[in-house]
């Protein structure tokens, strides 16, 4: 479960008590969480989710306390640019300014809640506003569904309001992965896909080895023929996919109907004479994909990590599909020149 799971399993529960959402709204310089990340602090004192490496967690559970006894929100700096920052009792040396907005999150919880949990049930985005700063005294300071009228209950100025500061996102489902192929070295990846709170989909013509049995965590499992299989599963445009039949008979028509589709990831189990021989197959049945589909098939699949075992191999996978997403080229961090975070 993601920590925003976690945060909205807690907020839709009608038997809970008051809580604070802590939201890191704003960033100048190195940080080690991102705009976005979220931590709630529950009725009894426990945390969920988390806005830093550590550092400011106990500090925000202490103002928290006081937030929730005002139900005021609270905008709170913490400045770690100094090089011999010991302002909380640590060094903290990630030498940047991080803005937190906390504020009071009622039971029953707001609208914003239920429909953002909703959309994540139902794989759709959900675009939120949380406005953390105004002079405009009758502006409340807090999180919000995104829209061009603002209701009653949300009544905040609009985010180019020179007298707001508004950070802006859009929330999106997890990643979805769907893997052709039920075989033994397809669990550890659906497994580890899980573990990093994706959306995984199993695939495969043969009924006895897509089954719950052997995949307890995958969230959907379909069985049907190989030339049906692309069509049964209905990917979503942003979906991954990976095949790993091992049977040359079910790949081509996965193939051929995957690489007819602008997927941002292709993946091909095995060696690249096998996906060569693939592709001239179908461009003798008269397929020849675009070369900007091409560009995005893999194959063999995965990164150099001189992986051998089939959890190795999993790794070497998603590492590369995590790379793929994130328009990286997988190169270690200490030969990057840039930001790590953009």
């Amino acid at each position: 479960m993601t920590e925003l799971a976690a945060l909205l399993t807690h907020l839709t529960d009608s038997q809970r008590g008051p809580a604070v959402l802590a939201t890191l709204v704003a960033v100048a310089g190195s940080s080690y969480r991102r705009p976005g990340a979220r931590l709630l602090v529950t009725a009894t004192g426990q945390r969920l989710g988390s806005i830093s490496g550590g550092c400011l967690e106990e500090d925000v559970v202490l103002r928290a306390r006081a937030v929730a006894a005002t139900s005021q929100p609270e905008l709170v700096t913490y400045d770690t640019s100094s090089e011999n920052d010991l302002v909380w009792g640590v060094g903290l040396g990630c030498h940047g300014i991080v803005h937190v907005l906390l504020e009071p999150i009622p039971s029953p919880a707001p609208a914003w809640v239920h429909t953002l949990a909703t959309q994540l049930a139902t794989r759709l985005p959900t675009p939120l506003t949380v406005t953390w700063r105004s002079t405009d005294h009758h502006q409340l300071l807090g999180t919000q569904l995104a829209s061009s009228e603002p209701t009653s209950e949300q009544a905040l100025a609009s985010p180019s309001s020179p007298t707001s500061a508004v950070f802006s996102e859009t929330i999106t489902p997890a990643p979805s992965l769907i893997i052709f192929g039920a075989g033994d070295d397809a669990q550890p990846l659906a497994q580890l896909a899980h573990t990093l709170s994706w959306h995984v989909t199993i695939a495969d013509p043969r009924a006895t080895f897509a089954t719950a049995a052997r995949f307890p965590t995958a969230d959907r499992l379909i069985v049907a023929p190989a030339h049906e299989l692309v069509a049964r599963v209905t990917p979503e445009p942003d979906a991954c996919a990976v095949v790993m039949t091992h049977h040359y008979v079910h790949d081509v028509p996965i193939l051929r109907d995957l690489l007819s589709y602008d997927f941002p990831y292709i993946g091909l189990l095995g060696p690249k004479k096998r996906a060569a021989r693939i592709l001239a197959d179908l461009a003798r049945e008269g397929f020849v994909p675009t070369p900007a589909r091409l560009a995005r098939f893999h194959a063999p699949v995965g990164l150099d990590l001189g992986a051998e075992a089939p959890a190795d191999v999993a790794l070497s996978i998603l590492a590369e599909i995590r790379a793929q997403r994130s328009g990286r080229d997988a190169r270690p961090l200490r030969d990057r020149t840039r930001p790590i975070h953009d």
